[in-house]
């Protein structure tokens, strides 16, 4: 096996994992805005604990999919275009979502802010659920032909290990966002997201630790089974640890859990990155879907400089919000004038009139 494929094999998987891991509970958190909070003062605690991180969170996705668009062109290509379906629903539901996060405080009605909470509800499901898909499928197989073609209609890719894998990740962001949320609130949101992260991950980590067995009995090795052991035992510790209130310790043991399922999910594949439906000798493996050699060298040596850098400020950004958030910490709810509407009101009222007045005192306002 050449070393160089190898190693990036490994880079996705790693980068696959952060992502995971950081975009996992900001996902949860905004699935929790509908299935958690209370009201509007819950909904902006939640939305403030993840405001300054979520889009960098993002950006792992953005380097995972590129990385292995650059280290492996045929495994992308034959993984996005046999999903072009279900990816394309990942990013409109990733677009709505971002754009919720600006729009809901900018009108001050409920209406307004239900139809923004139901965007950034859905839109984190959906994102998480095709992702999960897209991510089980890959480690499982896709009916690919010789040529890494899908054979089939569109919804060729449907699976049982699709829908396994999709509510993997949906389960597992719903009970990362609860560890979070205990982590990092403050007052009755903190208190009720480590209960409900008490009665609910004993159930809701299932689904991800079957897909775990899953592809162990399909070409799983010694090694891998210990992982799944080993994520077993974490996330019963995590569990434990958050029953006797221990928050960020708890919150750790889930991310050790998280690292030994990608682990031997990814471990267990190897070399394959797509197995074939179909037939095994069209598997795409790092060998025949990886870059050139100088292709690949050229890319670590951009990785070795650049990726330090990327996960330094992002580890600067969490220290510089490291503070619990609470309902103290948010001011009541307000509208604003738009400034275009400022100048128009303000120009009104320069003007004279009997509008002048109500003019000047909008403006004000």
């Amino acid at each position: 096996m050449e070393l160089l494929p190898t190693v990036w094999f490994i880079a996705i998987a790693v980068l696959w994992t952060g992502y995971l891991f950081l975009e996992g509970f900001d996902l949860g958190v905004g699935m929790l805005m509908k299935l958690f909070a209370r009201n509007n003062t819950d909904r902006r605690v939640l939305l403030n604990t993840i405001g300054p991180v979520w889009d960098g969170n993002e950006v792992w996705l953005l380097t995972a999919a590129g990385a292995t668009f650059a280290a492996f062109p045929l495994w992308y290509a034959s993984l996005f275009s046999a999903l072009y379906l279900p990816l394309l629903l990942v990013l409109v539901a990733l677009i709505f979502r971002a754009v919720a996060f600006e729009y809901r405080g900018k009108v001050d009605t409920a209406r307004w802010r239900t139809i923004w909470d139901w965007a950034i509800a859905v839109g984190s499901f959906t994102a998480a659920f095709g992702i999960g898909a897209a991510l089980a499928l890959t480690t499982t197989g896709l009916p690919l032909n010789a040529n890494g073609d899908r054979q089939g209609g569109p919804f060729a890719w449907f699976s049982g290990y699709a829908v396994l894998g999709g509510f993997a990740v949906v389960a597992f962001a719903l009970v990362h966002a609860l560890a979070f949320l205990a982590l990092k609130t403050d007052g009755e949101v903190r208190h009720r997201a480590r209960r409900w992260f008490v009665r609910l991950s004993p159930v809701a980590l299932l689904p991800l630790l079957g897909w775990m067995v899953a592809v162990q009995l399909l070409s799983g090795k010694t090694w891998t089974w210990a992982l799944v052991i080993v994520g077993a035992l974490a996330a019963a510790a995590a569990w434990a640890l958050a029953r006797k209130g221990a928050e960020g310790t708890a919150f750790g043991a889930l991310g050790v859990f998280l690292v030994c399922a990608t682990a031997s999910i990814f471990g267990a594949a190897f070399p394959v990155v797509i197995p074939s439906t179909l037939d095994p000798a069209f598997n795409l493996t790092v060998s025949n879907a990886s870059s050139s050699a100088y292709t690949l060298g050229l890319m670590s040596i951009v990785a070795a400089v650049g990726l330090p850098l990327v996960i330094a400020y992002q580890a600067w950004t969490y220290w510089v919000f490291r503070q619990r958030v609470s309902a103290a910490h948010i001011p009541a709810a307000h509208g604003f004038l738009p400034a275009i509407a400022a100048k128009v009101l303000v120009g009104h009222a320069a003007s004279g009139g009997p509008a002048a007045k109500h003019a000047r005192h909008n403006a004000r306002e």
